[in-house]
């Protein structure tokens, strides 16, 4: 089997582990090159607020999800890219400057690797590591706005990047919990970056757009501005908090209010409340839920009473940090929201209302294969995150997109989980 066909991708959340594995078929579709022949997804053990919090659960959830996965593609992948998210996450703006090496001839790709590294030498906090660093235009003798410098002449090469930051301490408890369920890390990517590579058409970034990933503890935020990645962050709310709101409201239980709240985001939409016509004052029939001691709630009590403020907090906060990047006069495209959260009932109406924003639902697009559930909002961090592997090969050294040396950053970690791989598998190899 050649690897370089196959690639795996592992989305660790607070509430759902997913897991696709795809073949890459680009000689067939150029504009599907991606073919998911597994996909399982389930309960997420050991996360907390997109972090690791126990070691031993996390592994056994990833190994049970993978597993799955494994027996409905029908064959084992022994490396996965994997995300990364959480309120550790931060972002900044660097610039880089450099002597062209041969100007009498034309900028090279190692002079676009070195006006990067200059870009890197940033003041960081102890505890963090550069995650990604991201070309936003490069400059070549004050010309700015240039996509792509090499093959052009000039003097000075200069590039405006946006980089992302992480807690070393995440990485590593995140890197373990893959290496102990034996597997390799091929990459490690921002959740709200992966997102944005599943959902996000061209012309939306060059207009101006806003993407949230709504996960069930945190929303993760990137902002593209003339089709380049220009502000990254994570905001401490998910859709769990609603979740939490309407146990707390109704004092129901924690599974029960999950029931309701999705419950009412699949039937009650904005599409089905106007042909029917509800009134605010209506109440609804939830005995179907079997929630003990409740058989009709108030929509108003509910839906403006409860889910509401929330989700006016989250486009609140959503709406304060883009203005505190400098960046919400550039935004005509609007907010894309995708994520497990993403379809929360009126989530749209709400967010229009708070930010002044149109707010669009964002789902995964050209994959094929098993498709059915894959081609919801809940899938789109693990179809990204295979967008993310196809346009970057494993080998690369570039320092674009991903600086992380995993060997260097947890040897012993890494070593170890490699080793006890290939000693495993040479041991089968010698068996009858």
């Amino acid at each position: 089997m050649d690897y370089k066909k196959y690639l795996a991708a592992i989305d660790i959340g607070s509430s759902k582990i997913a897991v696709l594995l795809a073949k890459v078929n680009p000689e067939e579709d150029s504009s599907q090159p991606l073919q998911i022949i597994g996909a399982a997804k389930g309960e997420s053990r050991g996360i907390k607020k997109a972090q690791i919090i126990n070691i031993e659960e996390a592994v056994d959830a990833v190994t049970e999800v993978w597993l799955s996965a494994e027996r409905m593609a029908g064959f084992s992948i022994k490396s996965a890219i994997i995300n990364i998210s959480g309120s550790h996450i931060n972002s900044l703006n660097s610039k880089g400057v450099v002597a062209v090496a041969q100007p009498e001839i034309e900028i090279t790709d190692s002079d676009v690797a070195r006006v990067i590294e200059a870009a890197k030498a940033v003041s960081l906090p102890s505890n963090q590591q550069i995650l990604h660093i991201w070309p936003r235009f490069f400059s070549i003798d004050s010309q700015e706005g240039i996509k792509d410098p090499v093959g052009m002449s000039g003097v000075r090469l200069e590039v405006d990047t946006h980089i992302i930051t992480a807690s070393s301490t995440a990485i590593k408890n995140l890197t373990k919990s893959i290496t102990d369920a034996g597997l390799d890390v091929d990459r490690i990517v921002f959740s709200g970056l992966a997102s944005a590579l599943a959902v996000l058409s061209p012309t939306e970034k060059e207009l101006g757009v806003i993407l949230a990933d709504v996960g069930a503890d945190t929303t993760s935020i990137c902002l593209y501005t003339d089709g380049s990645l220009s502000f990254s962050t994570v905001i401490p709310i998910g859709s769990r908090h609603v979740t939490k709101d309407l146990a707390a409201g109704l004092r129901i239980s924690l599974d029960d209010a999950e029931k309701l709240k999705i419950f009412l985001s699949q039937k009650y939409t904005d599409k089905w409340s106007k042909e029917k016509k509800i009134k605010l004052d209506q109440d609804i029939d939830v005995s179907s839920l079997n929630i003990n001691g409740l058989s009709k709630v108030s929509y108003k009590g509910v839906v403006n009473g409860i889910i509401h403020p929330r989700l006016e907090e989250l486009f609140g906060l959503i709406l304060g940090r883009v203005k505190d990047s400098g960046f919400a006069s550039e935004i005509s495209g609007g907010i894309v929201v995708t994520g497990g959260g993403a379809k929360t009932i009126e989530l749209n109406k709400i967010g229009k209302r708070v930010t002044g924003w149109p707010v669009n639902l964002g789902k995964p697009n050209n994959v094929t294969g098993v498709i059915d559930d894959v081609e919801e909002p809940e899938f789109a961090n693990a179809v990204g995150l295979l967008r993310f592997a196809l346009n970057s090969p494993i080998d690369s050294d570039s320092g674009i997109g991903l600086d992380i040396n995993l060997n260097k950053l947890i040897p012993s970690q890494i070593s170890l989980g490699r080793a006890s791989k290939k000693i495993i598998d040479l041991l089968k190899s010698l068996l009858p």
